[in-house]
């Protein structure tokens, strides 16, 4: 049941949508097309697998993974952010939870119909899922698994699905590493997410890394799993003969460099900002690196 009674006998549209939280399906659309560019396969008469692929990962996978974290993060939420559908009540009864059931099944029948790579990278997206939020696993509790689990799913798991449907095999060894790089330093993007919860966190016994850590050093920690994947993407692309692509991915680190100077500062207040600044130019280095992908394993 949710947190408070509600006689509402069933959410309405607005608040369904509110906790499928259409802005967080942007991380996993995005790395979804990183994969797309980075495999270099001409997508004319497959926009059917692009566009499937990419409400896959946003609107069906990302929205469900919201769903369930809502529900079994209600109690949490009821002192961290009671407006939330769930505790709020706008949310009746055990909607939250049927409509996390709900979207695990479209997820994965919509998984089936991009072949074999699709539907196994759905599985495991759909078991991480679960295993963040749920008991007995509840990753969440451990602020290291936790992060690692999302960041993989985020950015890592998209990418190389895209690659791996459009190519119709396993992606070429230098597009699974660049992408393994890129979900490396997503762990610092949810430590940084984390800062928002941080009292609820404290108080029901969730070990995020803001909690175990403290604000100061966990913003510190972030910022270092932040930049140095984002180095070695650079000096891997350098040494595949793609120079102006590396410095491009060194540029956007710089300026990502100054903006964490000053998030050190205040890091419980400068969270959100970074989040909405700095994140911005990861995710742009992202595409740079996809499209030096592009052929890459050809040449």
């Amino acid at each position: 049941m949710s947190v408070r009674a509600s006689h509402q006998a069933t959410p309405d549209p607005a608040t369904v949508l509110e906790l499928l939280k259409p802005i967080t399906w942007f991380p996993p659309m995005w790395a979804y097309l990183c994969g797309i560019v980075s495999v270099g396969v001409p997508i004319s008469g497959r926009w059917d697998e692009v566009l499937l692929g990419v409400i896959l990962a946003g609107p069906l996978v990302c929205a469900m993974s919201q769903a369930a974290n809502d529900w079994c993060d209600r109690h949490v939420d009821a002192i961290n952010q009671p407006q939330r559908p769930i505790p709020s009540g706008r949310m009746p009864g055990r909607w939250g939870l049927w409509i996390a059931w709900a979207w695990t099944a479209l997820s994965l029948a919509v998984g089936a119909m991009l072949g074999i790579w699709g539907f196994a990278a759905t599985v495991f997206a759909v078991a991480c899922a679960w295993a963040y939020s749920a008991e007995p696993l509840r990753l969440k509790r451990n602020g290291w698994w936790s992060n690692a689990v999302c960041a993989l799913c985020y950015e890592g798991v998209p990418w190389f699905t895209a690659a791996a449907v459009l190519s119709l095999a396993l992606p070429d060894a230098e597009i699974v590493v660049v992408a393994l790089l890129y979900a490396a330093g997503a762990h610092g993007i949810m430590t940084l997410n984390d800062f928002k919860a941080l009292e609820g966190d404290r108080v029901m016994g969730v070990g995020s890394l803001p909690v175990k850590l403290g604000p100061e050093r966990a913003a510190r920690l972030a910022c270092w799993v932040m930049a140095v994947p984002q180095i070695a993407v650079a000096g891997l692309l350098w040494t595949w003969d793609r120079p102006l692509y590396a410095l491009a991915i060194a540029a956007v680190l710089i300026v990502q460099l100054g903006l964490m100077r000053r998030l050190l500062q205040d890091p419980k207040r400068l969270a959100p900002w970074y989040n909405g600044t700095g994140i911005v130019l990861y995710v742009t280095g992202m595409m740079i690196a996809a499209f030096a992908l592009r052929g890459l394993g050809a040449a």
